[in-house]
């Protein structure tokens, strides 16, 4: 990771534990931002980069574990829990809920930089996943309430007769609000707009009418 495309949070209350992680992580070309408690990285502004939060469990206010469940409804960074005084359930429920790894002190670098590295990845990857989902709902929105009807029962394998049928309108009305949702969806095909319809949960019937 070079420039500004990335930034590791790190949460300690140690100040020794945070100035070393600073440098050794610099050192390694990371973008580094470190906080001593867990209420001052609730409280600090996010950039919109990829990232991910080295945390430590046992904190002077608002604990790591309590962080992480604070959390767990959001977007979120993925969490590297690190500590002096782990339990194997401590590591079972942060890694039910998410987290990369629960690194116990003194750890290796190398598993931390592996960690950080798989953390920085998945961000990105939910990132553009959720930038994705942002565009698609927004040509959604973009449908007119029949196209919006017709949508589901394309996806669903119904042919342009049946559709119409079950919308009590032509066949052809039917094939100009299909052409339309097609166009407005940027769908090439309809594998590719069952994957978009997937993607926004849209429900599909599994009426079948006869030809």
């Amino acid at each position: 990771m070079h420039g500004k495309d990335h930034i590791v949070f790190v949460v300690d209350d140690d100040k020794r534990v945070r100035e070393g992680l600073s440098e050794f992580l610099e050192a390694s070309q990371l973008n580094v931002v470190t906080f001593a408690t867990g209420r001052e990285y609730l409280d600090a502004p996010k950039p919109d980069t990829p990232s991910c939060l080295i945390l430590d469990v046992r904190l002077p206010d608002v604990n790591g574990m309590e962080i992480q469940a604070k959390l767990s409804d959001n977007a979120h960074p993925p969490i590297i829990f690190i500590t002096g005084h782990g339990d194997i359930q401590m590591t079972v429920r942060a890694m039910k809920l998410g987290a990369v790894d629960f690194l116990t002190k003194p750890f290796r670098e190398d598993a931390l930089l592996t960690a950080i590295v798989t953390a920085l990845e998945r961000d990105k990857i939910a990132r553009q996943e959720r930038a994705e989902l942002l565009d698609l709902q927004a040509k959604l929105d973009c449908l007119s309430a029949r196209e919006r009807d017709v949508l589901p029962l394309v996806v669903s394998g119904l042919m342009n007769k049946q559709g119409a049928a079950k919308l009590g309108i032509s066949e052809i009305t039917f094939q100009i609000h299909r052409g339309n949702m097609m166009r407005k969806m940027h769908a090439d095909s309809l594998a590719d707009l069952v994957r978009i319809a997937g993607k926004l949960n849209i429900p599909i019937t599994h009426t079948r009418y006869g030809n």
